[in-house]
């Protein structure tokens, strides 16, 4: 099947509509901040702690010295969030095998009559009371319903989310700040459309090739985009080498 996508997307707009199927839907857009819990003062100590590491050799390791930090900048990256609802009906072929007693030859099932399978030599040799196969070709009709959240980088690689989401964790004015950092905000750079693909294709995977049939739908309940501060640390060392030492603003580690 061939999804069409519509999506009209303006800058930090709070609802976005999206055309799957030749029907339209609705889904909730949001873009949210993560607060900052390390200050500047803090990143240079690990920067200080962490620098010569970048710049080890089998040789030696340099001296503090010897390594000065270039440049720091808090970043605020995008990772993606999207969760979607996959529903789908159809039928497929299938076989089911039922027993019947020696003499039943077959069965009759509304316009369709049914045969006992042909025994073998070994198998007519058995006492009469055994058993005959019938095989019945039906249609089944089988129901999915598949629903998922699924975190992407802004690069659209799928990753895991390593942090909560609630009201202490998140910036009250999450507009105001990416606007003020805006020379530093690292937007996605895939589009809507390719990560509706990439739930859409994990949804339906359960989804069998030879379904008959089929009525399905792909419901998209959010996207949103969560910001998380870096800092984000150029160091040169010995012979102008350089090196980019990335914290973690939130969960305060090196990233």
């Amino acid at each position: 099947m061939f999804w069409h996508y519509f999506i009209e997307k303006v800058e930090f707009k709070r609802s976005i509509k999206i055309s799957i199927c030749m029907t339209n839907e609705q889904y909730e857009n949001k873009i949210i901040v993560l607060q900052k819990k390390l200050e500047e003062y803090a990143v240079h100590d690990i920067i200080e702690d962490k620098k010569t590491s970048l710049f080890r050799s089998l040789l030696r390791k340099p001296k503090k010295d010897e390594v000065d930090l270039h440049s720091l900048n808090l970043f605020y990256e995008c990772i993606l969030l999207i969760s979607g609802r996959y529903s789908a009906n159809y039928y497929r072929g299938s076989i089911h095998t039922i027993s019947v007693d020696h003499n039943v030859k077959d069965i009759v099932i509304g316009d369709g009559t049914f045969k006992a399978k042909t025994k073998s030599n070994i198998q007519k040799a058995v006492r009469k009371t055994g058993k005959n196969k019938i095989d019945l070709k039906l249609d089944e009709h089988v129901f999915i319903d598949e629903e998922d959240t699924l975190y992407f980088n802004r690069q659209g690689k799928e990753i895991k989310f390593p942090f909560t989401i609630n009201s202490k964790t998140i910036e009250n004015y999450p507009k105001k700040i990416l606007a003020a950092n805006q020379n530093n905000v690292k937007k996605p750079e895939i589009p809507y459309e390719g990560i509706i693909a990439k739930i859409s294709s994990k949804l339906k995977k359960s989804l069998e090739p030879n379904a008959k049939k089929l009525t399905d739908k792909l419901t998209i309940n959010e996207i949103s985009e969560i910001y998380v501060p870096i800092y984000e640390a150029r160091l040169i060392g010995p012979k102008n080498k350089i090196a980019i030492l990335r914290i973690d603003a939130v969960r305060k580690k090196i990233v």
